[in-house]
């Protein structure tokens, strides 16, 4: 059986977002902070799959998929000076994400606009006053 399915957000869990929305295609922000450290001990444990809102819309995986790379080399300094074994661990990183095309049947799941449901509906004024972490 294969590792159970960790599904991460993309915008406000690893891109940073702190410009909002540009576009499927335009993704302007750093990654959130410690996002490669923690991508690099997940992939051990889990399936990673990122779904985004992006996922849907023209142009949006392709350009999770190269955000994702340059920011892996830049963190990782894969120049072409750079130490081949950090080339190495950022391809390891890239290779073991997967982006699917509709929301998958995960484990858990890491998004920075959802509450985890307690078996208690919580109350509606809880929600209309919601905001993800980098808002607060």
């Amino acid at each position: 059986m294969g590792k159970p399915i960790l599904c991460l957000d993309f915008d406000g869990v690893i891109h940073s977002y702190s410009s909002g929305w540009k576009g499927a295609d335009v993704i302007p922000d750093p990654p959130v902070a410690g996002t490669f450290d923690f991508l690099e001990q997940a992939i051990d444990h889990f399936d990673v799959q990122i779904f985004s809102s992006r996922s849907h819309q023209p142009g949006g995986t392709q350009a999770m998929k190269d955000w994702l790379w340059k920011h892996l080399a830049d963190h990782f300094d894969c120049a072409f000076a750079g130490d081949p074994k950090d080339f190495d661990r950022a391809l390891r990183i890239r290779d073991a994400i997967s982006y699917p095309a509709e929301k998958p049947a995960a484990m858990i799941s890491i998004d920075d606009r959802a509450l985890t449901f307690t078996g208690r509906w919580p109350a509606i004024q809880t929600l209309k006053e919601f905001k993800p972490w980098n808002k607060r």
